[in-house]
């Protein structure tokens, strides 16, 4: 079989090449669109507990509860997520790195914050009706994505924000500070999916409005859940993008 030609050869090479340029996005659309995505899922869980689930209050009722999807939505999900493409905004790429280092440890601690408030309403919600804590696999996952959360912000404050930190420890600490940062907020999406769910087949049970009739709001909580899904993928899709990467030469604090 006769060998193939150069050009022949080159096709294959520019074919892939045409094919990642027509895939490529520019960073700054893209987290336009990611941005207006995770403002429609906050606004969507809000609408779904003010419109079906009855408003919002701090009596200890149902009412009560309806504040943990709305904090875990904004604060485990998409203030996280916003947290963890800090570094991919390519004015971070030169200049002094510790604003944008105080900037990802804010958010992230507000993330955190909320998250802790939307735990506060749920366990005040069990407590006042009587149901037990922590019996679900939901809650069993939540609660661990919580935990491990808080065990990454306190190491990340540690080892880059302290200024004693040593370098090579900063070094060693950082492929797991990054590794952790994308599985917490794939826990965090899985947590709020499985939280939708068993709101949704806890709530929905009488005659008419049965779950697996499938009623207007199983539709729109579905929906939300998919948007959340969504959302979670393309933040961790450009954390692993290798264009949209903080250079490597620029990455040991070398400005700060």
């Amino acid at each position: 079989m006769a060998a193939p030609s150069d050009e022949e050869g080159a096709v294959g090479p520019r074919c892939h090449h045409r094919s990642t340029a027509m895939l490529d996005v520019p960073f700054l659309p893209f987290c336009a669109f990611l941005g207006t995505l995770g403002f429609l899922c906050v606004a969507m869980v809000g609408t779904w507990c003010q419109h079906w689930r009855g408003g919002f209050s701090l009596d200890g009722s149902s009412r009560t509860f309806n504040w943990h999807p709305v904090l875990m939505v904004t604060g485990l999900v998409v203030l996280y997520g916003a947290a963890a493409l800090v570094y991919r905004i390519p004015n971070t790429w030169s200049g002094p790195k510790l604003p944008w280092k105080v900037l990802h440890g804010s958010l992230a601690l507000g993330a955190f914050v909320l998250t802790v408030l939307g735990l506060a309403a749920v366990f005040r919600f069990h407590n006042s009706q009587g149901t037990p804590n922590m019996y679900s696999l939901h809650s069993w996952m939540g609660l661990g994505t919580v935990l491990l959360f808080s065990c990454q912000w306190a190491a990340g404050f540690g080892a880059f924000l302290l200024p004693w930190a040593p370098t090579w420890l900063r070094a060693l600490y950082k492929p797991i500070h990054v590794f952790f940062g994308s599985t917490i907020l794939m826990l965090s999406v899985a947590s709020c999916v499985s939280g939708i769910n068993e709101k949704l087949f806890f709530s929905l049970k009488n005659g008419t409005m049965d779950y697996k009739l499938l009623p207007a709001e199983a539709v729109f909580a579905n929906t939300l859940g998919l948007l959340i899904l969504i959302f979670g993928v393309l933040v961790v899709a450009a954390l692993a993008r290798p264009s949209w990467k903080r250079p490597d030469s620029d990455s040991p604090d070398s400005h700060q």
